[in-house]
C-alpha cells in the first residue's frame, strides 16, 4: 500500500470535485464538500500549509476513497 504524504488543500479539493463532490458551504477557512449520495467532509484551507497525513486519512475515510484509488487520482 502506498504511503500517504501531505497535500495542499486546493489539490485535494480538485481531486474530490473529480469524484463528484461539490462545495456546499465555506465559513472562514473551512470548505464543506458534499457528494450526491450523502458523503460529506470538511477541508481546511490555510495558505502555505498542507493537510497532514492524519487529517488526510480521516478525509479519505469520510469520503470512502481508498488509498490506492487516491494515489491514482493524484
Amino acid at each position: 500500500m502506498p504511503k500517504l504524504s501531505p497535500i495542499r488543500s486546493k489539490e485535494l479539493i480538485v481531486i474530490l470535485e473529480k469524484q463528484g463532490f461539490h462545495n456546499v458551504h465555506q465559513k472562514g477557512s473551512h470548505v464543506r464538500m458534499l457528494h450526491s449520495d450523502g458523503r460529506r467532509t470538511t477541508i481546511p484551507v490555510h495558505a502555505g500549509e498542507k493537510i497532514g497525513v492524519g487529517l488526510l486519512r480521516k478525509i479519505l475515510r469520510d469520503t470512502n476513497i481508498s488509498r490506492n484509488e487516491f494515489e491514482k487520482l493524484k
